[in-house]
């Protein structure tokens, strides 16, 4: 009998337990749930949900709520839990990284491009980053994914992919032709090397692509990766130079040459060759590998007086600028950065974005923006477009009225994206689509 009345305390203690651990985890998730909620409430009304580039989408009935993606994601505040799912908050500040993707326990996560309502234009390109062009390949940000890491990684699978399938014709030179050597050229050059492959790399600008044009002092955000002929490389916060440093070493050790400020103009499939022809001379190829970029041909306000010389789209030394009344034209990161920068040179920095609020930017970002608002060290006009740029002054239009207001000015930047090369991409017959939502990304 005593026996049975401690089992049946035993039992009680451990059922008591028990009951106390699901109400504690119960009242977390519901109390995680509620300031989630207010979060996602908050992102709608800010404009922060919309996703505007490559984002996750949880599939709930998969999803067992272990927060791993969360925990994984480096941007913060992307993914969230509510009622015990994850889900999407502020997803218009998704850069890509696909941390959550390869986190979650269960595989619940899809990397998406586009949404229901809005599409974005991308390239035709099959899981092994073929266009519809046979032999004619994508990789990095013209393909959707823009990231360092992401670039890196599909720029030496894309040069894995055709060397498994490459078919020699008599009359090319090269097995490739690698346009671009931003990240995924790059790693596409090296990947060429360590296959043996005979092949040429081709860069409109110099080495870095993209992140040559950033700012000199601005940080770059990346994660570990594997660069092909060189190994691990961990950066997780460093500067434009370093980057470029690192490549041009990696390049130089394994003797790879870049045709720098050669300029691809046509692209043209002849039998069972390539025809590539650049500002300087023209090469054949069994194939080509675009590494390009989404940017293209920096977008134009479109306004007079926007060819006047003191108008830049880039901003390449902002440690040489000093005591000028500048006006950074943009919403984006590129925008906010280059503003934040120039402010910290005794600039007198104004910003104008057509938007009610900053909705494309990291969050680091976005709170450092709002740090220089406060201490009026940048100028932020809202709801703002530019009207006519002056020799000594610029004129906007304010607010839903456009009640015009006039800033003395010196110097005029803008940062509004870029043209996609959708005419050049479609002159050598590749099909541009619309995703509207479409997965990037998915596990098998």
């Amino acid at each position: 009998m005593e026996q049975l009345i401690e089992n049946l305390i035993a039992y009680a203690l451990v059922f008591s337990l028990a009951i106390v651990i699901i109400f504690i985890y119960l009242r977390k998730n519901k109390r995680q749930s509620y300031q989630n909620y207010a979060k996602l409430k908050k992102a709608k009304e800010t404009g922060l949900h919309e996703p505007v580039s490559l984002h996750p989408v949880v599939n709930p009935d998969i999803c067992i709520g272990s927060g791993a993606c969360i925990k994984a994601c480096p941007e913060k505040d992307i993914l969230g839990l509510l009622n015990g799912k994850a889900t999407t908050i502020n997803a218009s500040r998704c850069v890509g990284h696909g941390a959550c993707f390869h986190a979650c326990p269960v595989q619940a996560i899809t990397l998406c491009i586009g949404t229901e309502k809005r599409g974005v234009e991308l390239p035709h390109i099959s899981q092994e980053f073929e266009t519809n062009i046979p032999a004619v390949y994508i990789a990095g940000e013209l393909g959707g994914m823009g990231l360092i890491k992401n670039a890196v990684e599909q720029g030496k699978q894309a040069v894995e992919f055709f060397a498994r399938k490459l078919k020699r014709s008599a009359k090319a030179k090269y097995d490739i032709i690698i346009v671009g050597a931003g990240p995924a050229g790059i790693s596409a050059s090296l990947t060429a090397a360590k296959n043996n492959l005979k092949f040429l790399t081709l860069e409109q600008d110099t080495i870095g692509g993209t992140v040559m044009s950033f700012p000199r002092s601005k940080i770059v955000m990346t994660s570990p990766m594997d660069l092909p002929l060189w190994g691990k490389v961990k950066l997780f916060q460093t500067n434009k130079s370093e980057l470029i440093d690192l490549w041009r070493n990696v390049l130089e050790k394994n003797k790879i040459k870049i045709n720098e400020e050669e300029k691809v103009e046509r692209i043209e499939k002849i039998d069972d060759y390539f025809i590539v022809t650049t500002n300087h001379d023209q090469y054949t190829s069994n194939g080509v590998l675009l590494a390009i970029g989404r940017r293209g041909s920096p977008r134009k306000l479109g306004v007079p007086g926007e060819n006047k010389g003191k108008v830049y789209y880039r901003l390449l030394e902002p440690e040489l600028i000093h005591n000028q009344n500048i006006l950074v034209v943009g919403g984006g990161d590129s925008a906010v950065e280059s503003a934040m920068l120039l402010a910290d040179e005794s600039n007198r920095v104004t910003l104008s974005y057509r938007g009610e609020n900053f909705s494309r930017i990291k969050p680091l970002n976005y709170e450092r923006i709002h740090q220089y608002i406060k201490k009026r060290k940048v100028n932020v006009i809202f709801n703002s477009v530019v009207k006519e740029i002056f020799d000594n002054e610029v004129e906007l239009l304010v607010g839903p009225e456009q009640k015009l207001m006039k800033l003395k000015n010196d110097l005029v930047y803008v940062f509004v994206g870029g043209i996609l090369p959708i005419t050049f991409l479609e002159s050598i017959g590749i099909k541009i689509t619309k995703k509207f939502g479409e997965a990037i990304l998915k596990h098998e």
